[in-house]
This record gives structure tokens, C-alpha cells and sequence, in this order.
């Protein structure tokens, strides 16, 4: 008898929460809260790090930090810390050629997603993390350095 199915645990970059209050309305909104309301209803376990947090407190327009935090309390995901460990395996990505180094902070939320053993990253960043020259190199060293492989992909992938 199989048991229950296991529930994706995700991790959410910034870039996630900036589409679901994107002003204009398009597809890649609708994916995103398509996506958000399935965290919501824990159809996927959401997690963010410290650095989301960061990000979402550096934004300069204090109406759009406040949707931005009203959008992440709503999808309620757990707070990752961000560790040395992490800043070590995205300094590999880096070396490794997979992220450039003027995305480090890229190469980052990758890495803390590669060691809390997360499933998957869930991201609109189709500059340097949703890529297949990212998810192959990515993979690569993560199996090279002891950690499990992590699916790289859109929230439209997901639902």
C-alpha cells in the first residue's frame, strides 16, 4: 500500500513575490499566484531565506515592500538562514562558471536551497537560475559535493 504522496518542498526566490504584485496583468502573474495559492494551501511546502527577506527589505518603494511582505505572509513559507555552508557552495557555482560572479547573490539562493535538501527552486530569473546550463552545472556539483540533485524551473512548471 503506498502512503501518502510526498508534499514538493520549494524554495522561492524574491523575484516569485515581485511577479504576484506585478501592476500589470500577464501570464507570468497569473502562474504565480496560480502557484502561491497552491503554498497556501500547502499543496507545496514554501521556504524563503534570510536573503528574500533582505531583498524584500531593501525595496525602495515602501507601498510595494508592504504587498510584497502582505504576499509573503500570506504564503506563510518557512525562513531558511543563511549559512557558510551556503555562501561556500554558491562561491563553487561561481568558480565552476555556472552563475557569474555579479550574480552571486543569485548563486546564493541556489546554494541555500542545494543545502537544506529543498526539492525544488522556484524562480522567474531566466537570466541566471532558470536555465538548463544552470540546472546541468548546478546538479553537477551538488552531486560532487554531496548534496541531492534540485529541480530548477517556473512556477507555470509546477501546477
Amino acid at each position: 500500500m503506498a502512503g501518502p504522496e510526498k508534499v514538493l518542498r520549494c524554495y522561492l526566490d524574491t523575484n516569485v513575490f515581485n511577479f504576484a504584485i506585478a501592476i500589470n496583468p500577464g501570464q507570468e502573474k497569473e502562474d504565480t499566484l496560480q502557484f502561491l495559492s497552491l503554498c497556501k494551501r500547502r499543496s507545496f511546502e514554501p521556504f524563503i531565506s534570510a536573503l528574500v527577506l533582505d531583498e524584500i527589505e531593501a525595496t525602495p518603494d515602501n507601498e510595494k515592500r508592504l504587498r510584497l511582505k502582505s504576499e509573503l505572509g500570506l504564503c506563510n513559507p518557512s525562513v531558511l538562514a543563511l549559512e557558510e555552508e551556503a555562501l561556500y557552495l554558491a562561491d563553487r557555482y561561481i568558480k565552476e562558471g555556472i552563475i557569474p560572479a555579479s550574480a552571486r547573490r543569485d548563486a546564493i539562493h541556489v546554494a541555500i536551497a542545494g543545502v537544506n535538501d529543498l526539492d525544488v527552486i522556484v524562480s522567474w530569473n531566466m537570466e541566471h537560475i532558470v536555465r538548463h546550463k544552470t540546472r546541468v552545472g548546478v546538479n553537477s556539483v551538488n552531486k560532487l559535493m554531496g548534496y541531492k540533485e534540485i529541480d530548477i524551473v517556473t512556477p507555470k512548471e509546477l501546477p
